[in-house]
């Protein structure tokens, strides 16, 4: 099972690791390793790749790559802050943070991702610890569960779909991506074109159980705070949840501050950006789109450190 990263060679370029090519870079999401391969192709024989990712699979077929320059770090991007002072890192170059589920976490039914093949309805990045998607369905009330689809997923059935969630477990706990498929496509009246009804809820519940908003929220600001002058945070989403928090994030950072009404504040007075937004949000092309159709939904942003 390959995994084509998307948009890698567009964010390996607006990282500008040929201008800090003995520099420490993150690479934050290692996934089965695209990017970071990309990165060790630019960096300087004393450059250095720190790579984290949560999955303890990734982290294991990332120990095929012989290059004394890569470290690897079996932990979740939440703990960046954590896991450079470990290392007695204070600075980093650039970062590159790719939220994307890997072809190999999709494609094998045992991760219980997806819903195109029966599997254990699990869902964790990382096998080691929590509770699956499963053990949550069992426990948690019909509100939580409608909330959860509604807001992760942006689901219109999200009611309908936690009602027969609810009751359909009276009847035994539902431990299968298929029956959670099939759950979801009687709920679903109508059907979006070219998409499984199911789509929503499954991205909803992976999200949740992952809780990948609330990580994203906070290695943003840590990712930052490494940052030497003149680094670069790169970040790739996949859907509106994750790019609208990356979006405000470096808008925040590149604008601040604003006047107060009725208070007497001057301009000057106000805290300086922290980020410079580096051009436009850059989307795959049609030829990456036709190579890869999983590329299609994908946003990168990135911001530069301002030096103060």
């Amino acid at each position: 099972m390959n995994h084509e990263p998307v948009l890698a060679h567009e964010a390996i370029e607006l990282l500008q690791i040929d201008l800090h090519r003995d520099a420490v870079f993150v690479d934050a999401t290692f996934g089965r390793g695209g990017h970071a391969r990309l990165i060790l192709e630019r960096l300087g024989p004393r450059g250095r790749l720190v790579a984290l990712d949560r999955d303890p699979q990734a982290i294991e077929a990332g120990r095929q790559m012989q290059d004394p320059r890569l470290e690897l770090v079996h932990a979740r991007f939440g703990l960046l802050d954590e896991v450079m002072k470990a290392r007695a890192v204070t600075e980093v170059a650039g970062v590159l943070i790719d939220l994307g589920v890997s072809s190999p976490q999709i494609d094998d039914p045992e991760r219980g991702f997806s819903f195109r093949g029966d599997g254990p309805l699990d869902m964790r990045m990382d096998t080691t610890q929590g509770e699956t998607v499963a053990q949550w369905l069992d426990r948690a009330d019909e509100g939580d569960i409608r909330e959860v689809i509604r807001s992760h997923g942006e689901e219109r059935f999200a009611k309908q779909i936690a009602k027969a969630i609810v009751a359909a477990r009276q009847g035994g706990p539902i431990t299968r991506t298929g029956q959670l498929a099939d759950l979801v496509g009687a709920a679903v009246w109508t059907r979006e074109p070219g998409q499984n009804p199911a789509t929503r809820t499954f991205q909803a519940l992976r999200i949740h159980i992952n809780q990948e908003l609330e990580e994203l929220s906070v290695v943003l600001p840590q990712a930052v705070s490494v940052l030497s002058p003149g680094g670069r945070l790169a970040v790739i989403s996949f859907h509106s949840l994750e790019d609208r928090i990356v979006k405000r994030f470096m808008r925040a950072g590149a604008n601040p501050g604003e006047m107060p009404e009725k208070l007497p504040i001057r301009a000057a007075q106000l805290p300086p950006p922290s980020l410079r937004l580096v051009g436009k949000a850059v989307r795959p092309g049609e030829a990456e789109i036709r190579a890869n159709a999983r590329s299609r939904s994908a946003t990168l942003r990135v911001a530069e450190k301002i030096e103060r």
